[in-house]
């Protein structure tokens, strides 16, 4: 595996199999079982896309978490030592209704890659609103 320097971040090519039921149980907080259950699926059948570290944290209005926050510093570890991450589960917002992206899994991720560079090109599963959800 090659050796990452530090500012660079290396990624699995798909996320683990254990971001899904955490992304469910993060969902759960936000919708019904068959709500969460449609986006789970749709996010197990995207494809990866590559969005900048900078423009998720600004389409999830979410805010850049401190390095020294453990999982912040967990990943920044594991980025320094050539680990590779895995990549972050998304659930598309809507513009026209003012919704913000969901980062459903992967936060601290994208928040260690933003403190290497905040045009860290980060691999992502991107899943849109069921129609019901998006009325």
């Amino acid at each position: 595996m090659p050796e990452a320097s530090k500012n660079s971040v290396l990624w699995l090519p798909e996320p683990e199999e254990q971001d899904y039921p955490a992304a469910a149980d993060y969902l759960s907080f936000l919708g019904s079982d068959h709500a969460v259950n449609q986006l789970v699926k749709a996010l197990r059948n995207a494809r990866i896309v590559h969005r900048k570290a900078k423009d998720i944290l600004r389409a999830s209005r979410l805010a850049l978490l401190p390095e020294d926050n453990a999982h912040v510093a967990s990943d920044l570890r594991k980025i320094r030592s050539g680990k590779r991450l895995s990549p972050v589960l998304v659930v598309r917002g809507d513009l026209a209704r003012g919704i913000p992206a969901q980062v459903v899994d992967g936060y601290h991720r994208v928040c260690a890659s933003y403190y290497t560079d905040e045009n860290t090109d980060i691999p992502l599963k991107l899943a849109d609103l069921p129609p019901e959800q998006s009325r």
